[in-house]
C-alpha cells in the first residue's frame, strides 16, 4: 500500500469551477448556428494546446479585447465562412454562481490549507470576475496567477510552475487542482498535482476534493 501526501494547497479556476462551465453553452450555440461543437470552440477559443490564436493571444495579454474581437470575426469569415463576435457569444454565456464551491473554498481557507487560484482571463474583466463573487477574493485565495498578467496560460506547465513557486516553492504531489477543462487537468497531472476534473454537479466536484484531502 502507497504513502499517502497530506494535501497543503488547494488551486481553483475561476470559469467553470465557481461559475457555470461554457462548454455546455457553446454546444447549444454552436447546434444554432450550424457548427460542430468542437469546431466553434476552436475558432473561438483556439485548440487545447496554447497557441497563437487571437484569443489565446488576448488571455495572455498581448492583444487588447478589442484586437481579439476584430481577429476572430476576421478568422471566422476566412476559414468557417462564420460570423464569430466574441461579444455576442460572451452575452450568451451562463454566469451562475456555484455558491457551494465559494463556501467550501472559504472554509478550506479557515481551516488552514492554503488556497489559490490559476485562470486564464482577460485583462478588461479583470474587475468584472471578482465583482461575481460574493465576498472579496482575498477571502478565498491567498494567490491569483491571472494568465493575462503573467503572460502565459493554461495547460502551459509554466503557470503551474509560477503558482507553485509563488506559494513558497510547494510541491506539486502537495496540491489538489480543479478546472473544467480537461486539457488543464492532464497537464496539472502530468506534473505531479493531485486533480478534480470538475464536470456535472458541482457538489460532485467537491466530494472528490474532500475525498482527496482526507
Amino acid at each position: 500500500m502507497g504513502i499517502s501526501t497530506r494535501v497543503d494547497a488547494i488551486i481553483f479556476d475561476f470559469g467553470g469551477v465557481f461559475i457555470e462551465s461554457p462548454f455546455p453553452a457553446l454546444e447549444v450555440i454552436g447546434a444554432e448556428m450550424g457548427i460542430e461543437p468542437e469546431r466553434l470552440r476552436e475558432a473561438l477559443m483556439g485548440p487545447a494546446d496554447d497557441s497563437d490564436h487571437p484569443f489565446h493571444l488576448l488571455e495572455r495579454g498581448e492583444i487588447t479585447l478589442q484586437q481579439a474581437r476584430d481577429d476572430i470575426l476576421s478568422l471566422g469569415r476566412s476559414f468557417y465562412n462564420l460570423e464569430l463576435d466574441i461579444f455576442h457569444v460572451f452575452a450568451l454565456l451562463p454566469h451562475a454562481l456555484h455558491y457551494e464551491m465559494v463556501d467550501r473554498a472559504k472554509a478550506l481557507k479557515a481551516e488552514g490549507y492554503r488556497t489559490a487560484m490559476i485562470t486564464n482571463n482577460i485583462r478588461e474583466f479583470a474587475d468584472g470576475w471578482r465583482a461575481m463573487l460574493p465576498v472579496p477574493v482575498d477571502d478565498l485565495f491567498e494567490l491569483v496567477v491571472d494568465s493575462s498578467y503573467v503572460g502565459v496560460r493554461k495547460p502551459n506547465p509554466a503557470i503551474f510552475r509560477l503558482a507553485l513557486e509563488r506559494l513558497g516553492g510547494l510541491a506539486p504531489e502537495r496540491t489538489v487542482f480543479l478546472d473544467d477543462f480537461e486539457g488543464n487537468v492532464k497537464a496539472a497531472k502530468l506534473l505531479g498535482m493531485k486533480t478534480v476534473h470538475v464536470r456535472g454537479e458541482i457538489s460532485r466536484a467537491i466530494a472528490e476534493l474532500d475525498a482527496l484531502l482526507r
